[in-house]
């Protein structure tokens, strides 16, 4: 067929690539500690930085809704979209793990 790639010995690639072994479970390398202690301070991080954005973003909504301006709901859906994203990705992360 047009779709399979015959590799030198005749085999498809989805042959070769179905009996590729099995890895386990497996387990963390020394010193991966330190790795996921830098990962959960950036979540911490990311945490107080979106708090304080948000704080910014609510101050700068009041301050042009006082003007009859709405210039900052652009922002607020980028801050929303941010969050959302921040919030899912460490799920698919985990899910494709």
């Amino acid at each position: 067929m047009a779709h399979d790639v015959l590799i030198s010995n005749g085999e498809t690639l989805g042959g070769v690539l179905a009996a590729a072994p099995d890895p386990g479970d497996g387990t963390a390398p020394p010193g991966s500690e330190k790795i996921v202690t830098i990962l959960e301070w950036g979540k911490w991080i990311f945490t107080a930085a979106a708090v304080l954005g948000g704080l910014i973003i609510a101050g700068r909504m009041i301050l042009a809704h006082q003007r009859g301006d709405d210039a900052q709901m652009g922002k607020l859906g980028i801050f929303l979209a941010a969050c959302v994203l921040a919030g899912v990705i460490p799920n698919v992360i985990d899910a494709l793990a």
